[in-house]
């Protein structure tokens, strides 16, 4: 068991900040001390094994992500990160924790499709890592295996209302696993669109020759998002399920969410970087033109789809994240390359994977919004780590910088700078051979970061290794009204 201290930072929680240095001892947080205190008469920093100097830098808990889906297969292919490479990404930017989603479809049993999740995880995860669990097939034998999620140490779940055919639950489903989970107590995550509009739109769409990424979003329209929103939250009400609004895009549907809990009703939201920063003009390109490059636009295609910039969505998801309408900030990072994978959709935006990959540029993206004075620097640490740890079953060991929690910890130099991208003198390292993020510039950098007391990044070198990351076994949400 080593020992390291962290010296002369600024600890950052979400409710506050102070000049402090952070003792661990071997995976564990064991002090958070007035800047150069003693051990016995001698000095701290001499009684260790290592010592980061944080002077003049901010030091964080290690941000969790609690969206990303990790080999997912999709559209006749799969999301190109593995739970080795997504892993190491989000190390790289700071983030020590993931929780991903194991996948059951319908006709399989959850049991098997959680299995095949540990399976891809255990011996090749950098960070830490839970599981959300997709119940696609909502029928007997999942409600009754629902039963048995908190044992595997799963406390949420997720149902689609979009993808007829693949994931999509009626209301009828809906439902009965929301009266499930208001029975065991589990936390309903939901992907709010109206799948079989979409499916009519886009096929008008196409059927009028309108067939390019741009139309992509324009199927997926706002409506769809806030009715499909606004039916979430009167299930949950009927069942008194506490409900969770994935990837919340719109500003209609942040309306919705508001609404509900004005109302005193247990129902949150999540956006994520690309809503508050990227907008559908992306997919038109220069020009202006729906047909611009012809395909270029696939890399911002995404479910919930970006929005546009002139209707003030990306303003509204920036206010949501500061009057608590909306608690935190993922990624939904579902990485897919351009060859091979998003040009399955060449001529048909029907076809194109839908994801972005985000992961290593979330903690960056929202220190951004701390420069730019959307947010403080405190809801930055309770966007990315404090809220995501009490939302999902971790705060505590999780979320926050104290003892007895893991040594989940990031040194942030404010005055440090990072170019987004993989264009001259950019890298990233998600396994992607583009990025939606090129040409980004952040004002700060993560430059160390630590995950149960081990040195994952320091100094511009990678120093973590697959089979590092634990199975994060998660309680019951600690975020209720």
């Amino acid at each position: 068991m080593s020992t390291l201290l962290i010296t002369g930072g600024t600890v950052v929680s979400s409710t506050g900040r102070s000049l402090a240095d952070v003792l661990v001892d071997g995976e564990k947080i064991v002090a958070v001390l007035a800047p150069g205190s003693t051990l016995l008469g001698h000095d701290l920093a001499g009684s260790v094994d290592t010592v980061i100097d944080a002077t003049g830098k901010y030091v964080v808990p290690g941000g969790i992500d609690a969206h990303t889906h990790f080999e997912l297969p999709f559209g006749g292919t799969e999301a190109s990160d593995t739970f080795e490479s997504g892993t190491t990404a989000a190390a790289w930017g700071g983030t020590t924790s993931v929780i991903d989603f194991a996948v059951q479809t319908t006709g399989q049993r959850i049991e098997t499709g959680l299995a095949t999740w540990h399976e891809k995880a255990a011996g090749n995860a950098v960070v830490d890592y839970g599981f959300h669990q997709i119940i696609g097939g909502v029928d007997e034998h999942s409600l009754k295996s629902m039963e048995t999620l908190l044992d595997e140490g799963i406390s949420s779940f997720k149902l689609f209302m979009a993808y007829p055919g693949v994931f999509m639950s009626d209301d009828a489903q809906i439902l009965k696993a929301m009266q499930k989970a208001a029975e065991l107590g589990l936390l309903t995550m939901m992907h709010a669109e109206n799948g079989p509009a979409i499916d009519v739109l886009a096929q008008q769409l196409y059927d009028q020759g309108k067939t390019t990424p741009y139309f992509h979003g324009v199927a997926r329209a706002w409506q769809m998002e806030e009715e499909a929103t606004h039916r979430a939250i009167m299930l949950a009400d009927l069942t008194e399920s506490p409900l969770y609004v994935v990837h919340v895009s719109a500003k209609q549907a942040v309306a919705q969410i508001a609404a509900a809990r004005d109302r005193g009703k247990n129902v949150f939201g999540e956006t994520c970087p690309q809503y508050l920063y990227l907008s559908l003009e992306e997919q038109l390109g220069a020009t202006g033109d729906p047909t611009w490059g012809d395909f270029e636009g696939a890399k911002w295609v995404c479910s919930t789809p970006l929005r546009s910039r002139a209707d003030g969505h990306q303003d509204a998801m920036w206010q949501g994240l500061r009057t608590n309408d909306l608690q935190m900030v993922s990624t939904d990072h579902c990485p897919f390359c351009m060859k091979d994978q998003k040009e399955l959709g060449r001529g048909d935006f029907r076809a194109i994977p839908n994801g972005i990959g985000t992961i290593e540029h979330r903690m960056d993206l929202m220190y951004q919004g701390v420069v730019t004075g959307e947010i403080t620097l405190e809801r930055w640490v309770e966007l990315t780590s404090t809220t995501p740890a009490r939302m999902f079953g971790l705060y505590g060991t999780k979320g926050v910088i104290a003892p007895g929690a893991d040594a989940d910890v990031v040194v942030y130099d404010p005055a440090g700078h990072t170019s987004i991208g993989i264009g001259e003198g950019r890298t990233h390292h998600m396994n992607m051979d583009h990025s939606a993020w090129e040409g980004y510039e952040i004002d700060g950098h993560v430059d160390v970061v630590v995950s149960r007391g081990t040195v994952l990044v320091s100094d511009g070198e990678f120093h973590g290794r697959a089979g590092h990351g634990n199975y994060l076994k998660r309680g019951l949400t600690q975020y209720l009204v």
